[in-house]
């Protein structure tokens, strides 16, 4: 697996034999109730299963962020003492991360997340950590697979009303303007919209020749079911909710055709040996399938557990403001990507399209896009 991987297992490994008296409280802040609950939950299994991994390190403490940011803040109060830990994992929804970001940077402790939200990195807090791609990162392969690899010259855009969807809406049209593909309809529509009859209704009548998804996983499924009932034959490129196995469960396969998502990975199509290994070992701990958000946050924290563990080894007192600082510099190559930060706390470059054939409901990698140098 490289040799970072080695280096990281051989440190777990030293410290193994004292540790248990060392635990390192983590506590995982995410949403579990409400409207991303189910990438909150993808998210919790991927810190989980990671901390089952360094057993006697990390001791992960789950608070439930539901869906606001005043319940994101309670549950740090709850969760961030004195002395504060190491670090903490934050919630995927960007509302709660920007409410958190401030109260990062007072106590100094790194915040790990995966929320997409471009504004987090804009905001200048070296404690934030995003272990996946912003939007700036994904809605640019979004949308340059719409333009360059569909050929689609009127794309029609429904995103959520949300924090997530309006950052996830300004990349989209910032790259399609650039890309000379303006969208025929930008379509707002709240999380507890039942029906996008009116929203599919206006895409068919601006002509669309493509449907661009940037919604939270209940809008999406509502979106394509009711999408292949009303336009039948419109490709569809929706957000990384998509990508999820809990997402297209709910959908049958033969609805699922011709659609395709963003995302930082497919975890079920398991390209590579080290995803492999997560997938199974996911798969005996929860019965059940992972996405990018689960192994993005299960690499988020063995990277944490490898800097303790190293700073350990090397006789240094692990102190939040030295992980900061290893998170900070140290490259990490996970089971999604080789993660580094770009000085603004983006530590994933890289964004890949899947795509489903309708014979089943796994999504298949057909182009990847790197932004390394970015």
């Amino acid at each position: 697996m490289g040799w970072r991987r080695s280096a990281v297992a051989l440190a777990l490994a030293a410290f193994a034999t004292t540790a248990q008296a060392q635990e390192v409280r983590l506590p995982v802040l995410v949403p579990l109730t409400g409207f991303v609950a189910l990438e909150g939950t993808s998210q919790r299994n991927g810190a989980l299963l990671a901390a089952s991994q360094m057993r006697d390190l990390l001791k992960p403490d789950v608070l439930d962020t539901a869906a606001t940011p005043e319940a994101a803040v309670n549950a740090w109060a709850r969760a961030v003492g004195d002395p504060p830990p190491l670090a903490v994992v934050g919630p995927i929804l960007g509302t709660q991360m920007l409410a958190l970001l401030p109260l990062a940077r007072e106590r100094d402790v790194p915040l790990l997340s995966i929320s997409g939200t471009a504004r987090l990195s804009a905001m200048g807090v070296p404690q934030f950590f995003r272990f996946f791609p912003s939007d700036a990162t994904v809605k640019v392969a979004h949308a340059r697979y719409v333009a360059e690899k569909l050929g689609a010259k009127r794309p029609a855009v429904i995103y959520q009303s949300t924090a997530y969807g309006q950052s996830g809406r300004e990349q989209l049209a910032k790259t399609f303007a650039e890309l000379k593909t303006p969208p025929v309809l930008e379509e707002s529509v709240a999380p507890t919209v039942n029906d996008l009859t009116p929203a599919l209704l206006r895409a068919k009548a601006a002509n669309a020749d493509v449907l661009v998804l940037h919604l939270h996983a209940p809008s999406t499924v509502l979106a394509v079911r009711q999408a292949r009932q009303l336009l039948p034959g419109l490709p569809i490129v929706a957000g990384s909710a998509m990508h999820q196995p809990a997402t297209a469960a709910l959908l049958d396969p033969a609805e699922l055709r011709g659609v395709c998502a963003e995302t930082a990975a497919s975890p079920v199509a398991a390209a590579t040996p080290a995803m492999q290994e997560f997938l199974a070992a996911y798969r005996a701990a929860y019965n059940g399938d992972p996405d990018a958000f689960a192994a993005a946050q299960y690499d988020a924290v063995r990277m944490l557990g490898g800097v303790i563990a190293t700073l350990r080894r090397d006789g240094a007192a692990a102190t939040p403001a030295r992980v900061r600082e290893k998170l900070a510099t140290a490259p990490y190559k996970g089971v999604v990507t080789t993660y580094r930060s770009d000085g603004k706390g983006d530590m994933a470059h890289e964004a890949e399209i899947v795509c489903f054939d309708g014979k089943d409901r796994v999504p298949r990698p057909v182009e990847r896009y790197s932004f390394a140098s970015r």
